[in-house]
């Protein structure tokens, strides 16, 4: 998720039909970041809604953690219960009918708004990749450097590697008497 794109997204955790004893198992849904800090934490959940502004760019984890409550008695063990997420972000994200509701917009002007923010988060996106074509090509650029300069030392390792060679090869011939 990008820094300051709002996600919203819904949830719905339903047991598989024929299993009623997954009554006393609650389920909580986490929504943490890569380095392990808690964006949005909800405790006993089985049908809603969530919002979430992160504050960097990162890679966030979505994650429905079920509890048992109490015993839970042995067909109740490896259970299965259906975890439907609906993720949207940015434009999609919105509420218009909130937005057109608080500001008395008429249906045209909301839709010139839609647009608006769709051409606004475009714009955006293309700024995004932009800034991360030109990270790549720096990387690419720096990474080209230091394996010119690394052949270059590994060259003038390898020569006098070789001179060396010649040279105590030569002096332990003539050691021997080998060659005059």
């Amino acid at each position: 998720m990008r820094k300051g794109v709002i996600v919203s997204g819904e949830y719905d955790v339903t047991p598989i039909a024929g299993q009623p004893h997954l009554a006393n198992i609650r389920n909580d849904l986490q929504i943490t970041d890569s380095k392990g800090h808690v964006a949005f934490a909800r405790e006993s959940i089985d049908k809603g809604r969530f919002a979430v502004t992160p504050d960097e760019d990162d890679i966030y984890d979505f994650c429905v953690l079920s509890h048992p409550l109490g015993h839970i008695p042995p067909e109740a063990a490896g259970s299965i219960r259906e975890v439907s997420l609906v993720i949207k972000h940015g434009v999609e994200a919105k509420n218009y009918d909130q937005i057109a509701a608080v500001s008395q917009l008429k249906p045209l002007e909301l839709e010139l708004t839609k647009l608006e923010d769709l051409s606004a988060s475009i714009v955006a996106d293309f700024e995004y990749m932009k800034q991360r074509e030109q990270e790549m090509r720096d990387t690419n650029e720096s990474t080209n450097n230091r394996v010119f300069y690394l052949s270059i030392f590994s060259m003038v390792c390898l020569a006098s590697l070789a001179v060396w060679q010649i040279l105590y090869l030569k002096k332990f011939f003539k050691s021997k008497k080998l060659i005059d």
